[in-house]
């Protein structure tokens, strides 16, 4: 939803001041529920996208103007990112377990004394070429059913959605890495080379934290895009 209304915003040629339509006039115009449609404008407001005047409406902001092709700040799952670069992820699942987190780890994730995590590691190719290697920690409560019963394949923010958590934002950094060696020797991934690496925690709509990512995006396909200001 709100891709459609940024989409809407440059289609009508809005410029930076104009009021964009209502609730109400989005919803007729899209068929999506209010609760979704504020949601998306809600996150149009946190990225400076557009300016709340009370009583008066909402205005589009310079920042709403400004080209960027899937800026870094948003936050989408990776199957979402690839969809809308034109490529078909198919996902493998590398491992799958139950584990005791670190410190560090437990700490981030705000788990009680005792609460595991679920290790998940992934492999990402496009047209059989490797181009993402994913490591996800999953509070364990947050999934209640047995390991094996869940598929792991999709997209995991849509998962954690059926199971009522799903991620609504993160606390992210980027560096540049290369593969750690024994992921590079367990996998065959010696022709990978230089990564991206988004490292994130990500927090659900009341703000607990749910998932702790490691994300190696292929260097020679990814680029990302971002707005100083």
């Amino acid at each position: 939803m709100r891709d459609r209304i940024l989409a809407l915003v440059k289609s009508e040629g809005l410029r930076p001041g104009d009021q964009i339509p209502t609730e109400a006039e989005l919803g007729i115009r899209f068929g999506g529920s209010r609760p979704m449609i504020r949601e998306a404008l809600k996150l149009l407001e946190q990225d400076g996208v557009v300016d709340v005047k009370h009583g008066r409406g909402r205005f589009l902001t310079a920042t709403g103007v400004l080209n960027v092709h899937r800026p870094i700040t948003r936050f989408e799952s990776i199957t979402e990112m690839g969809q809308a670069l034109g490529l078909q992820y198919d996902n493998r699942v590398l491992s799958v377990s139950e584990e005791r987190p670190s410190k560090e780890i437990a700490r981030t994730l705000g788990l009680a004394a005792g609460e595991g995590v679920i290790r998940l590691e992934r492999l990402r190719l496009h047209r059989k070429e490797p181009l993402i290697y994913g490591l996800a920690l999953i509070r364990r409560s947050v999934v209640p059913d047995r390991l094996y019963e869940v598929d792991w394949s999709g997209s995991l923010l849509d998962l954690l959605e059926s199971y009522g958590s799903r991620p609504r934002m993160s606390v992210a950094k980027v560096r540049a890495l290369t593969l750690p060696p024994d992921v590079v020797e367990r996998n065959d991934l010696r022709d990978f080379g230089p990564a991206l690496v988004i490292e994130e925690t990500a927090y659900n709509l009341a703000g607990d934290p749910v998932i702790w990512a490691s994300d190696y995006h292929r260097g020679s396909h990814f680029a990302f895009d971002f707005v100083r200001k």
